[in-house]
């Protein structure tokens, strides 16, 4: 048992855990004291977080929910609305994590291009606005709304806003418009020492308490008995962020930030592999240094001193993220605070 540490777990990413799984799985980290459930909307189309937050809420009591949704796929009067539904339906459990459009989304997603910062901020400004209840006009550069509004009373005519962040560009946004930041999973603390100086600086600079503005941050988890086990188990997940589309966009921006464990004369050697064998070479190529320093990852007791390095480094709130199915439970057991 771990008294008053507040923790939250995270789901979404992997492809080993559907809906249904994913409810039961939160409503049991709910009986076990966990503070918040997180759904990772992501590149790779996994589940999508309106039908996984239904489920999850559907199945929980009192686990505030928290999701990750890209700007730029839902309009944000479709993001408002969604929004408002969800906390209604969950008796005003929903925080919102609204990201970055990136050129890899909208590539993605058959979109054009545009700037992510401003659309990001654009997209929140609006958000905000509409879900007041009241009716709205909006203009900015990508946002062009005219006499919009809720067709009902929100349950709360605020959503808190925690805005997921890697780049320094990012972390600065987040400080300024955010309720809070979510940081980038496959990160050191090292690396959150630092996003967090800048995040800190921007959200004093426009006048916010910083005692009242939440830090979280997801944090890749591997626990086995064997440490070199632990290891194979999330390796998967760390070759993620380095295939030769994601590294300007994830690699890149972590290394302006301060991530220690990535080294520039490694990339290459990541986008060879890859060239030449696809993401299982990638995964062979992820040496160990990367996956301990990024990750959370060993003995049950290597993995709770590790997630204690991130607390240290600023982290209020730890969004835990089980690196394969049979981990979940033990994971939710070895940082249960009932």
């Amino acid at each position: 048992m771990h008294g008053g540490q507040r923790v939250g777990f995270a789901l979404g990413y992997g492809r080993f855990t559907n809906v249904r799984e994913m409810a039961a799985l939160m409503r049991r980290a709910e009986t076990r004291g966990f503070e918040m459930g997180f759904f990772s909307e992501t590149i790779e189309l996994m589940r999508d977080s309106v039908t996984a937050l239904a489920a999850i809420g559907l199945a929980t009591e009192r686990l505030i929910l928290g999701t990750t949704q890209i700007v730029r796929l839902r309009s944000p009067v479709v993001m408002a609305q969604t929004a408002a539904s969800l906390d209604e339906l969950t008796g005003g459990r929903l925080t919102l994590a609204p990201g970055a459009c990136t050129a890899s989304h909208a590539r993605r997603h058959g979109l054009p291009p545009a700037d992510p910062a401003e659309t990001l901020r654009e997209w929140v400004e609006a958000i905000r606005l509409i879900l007041t209840g009241e009716r709205i006009s909006y203009h900015g550069r990508h946002v062009h709304l005219d006499d919009v509004g809720l067709g009902w009373t929100p349950l709360r005519r605020a959503i808190p806003l925690y805005i997921p962040a890697t780049s320094r560009t990012g972390l600065r946004l987040a400080g300024e418009i955010g309720d809070g930041v979510v940081l980038n999973a496959v990160c050191s603390p090292e690396y959150t020492a630092n996003a967090l100086r800048i995040v800190r600086e921007a959200a004093e600079r426009a006048g916010k308490d910083w005692s009242r503005f939440e830090v979280a941050q997801i944090i890749n988890c591997s626990v086995e008995d064997d440490h070199q086990a632990a290891l194979e188990a999330v390796r998967w997940e760390v070759a993620t962020k380095f295939d030769p589309v994601q590294i300007p966009f994830i690699a890149g921006p972590k290394m302006r930030v301060g991530e220690p464990y990535i080294r520039p004369e490694d990339l290459p050697r990541f986008a060879a592999a890859y060239a030449h064998g696809g993401m299982e070479a990638l995964i062979r190529a992820v040496p160990d240094s990367y996956v301990e320093g990024m990750t959370a990852s060993g003995t049950p007791e290597e993995v709770r001193r590790r997630v204690q390095a991130y607390r240290d480094a600023g982290v209020r709130l730890p969004l835990l993220r089980p690196a394969a199915a049979h981990q979940t439970d033990r994971l939710i057991d070895l940082f249960a605070r009932t």
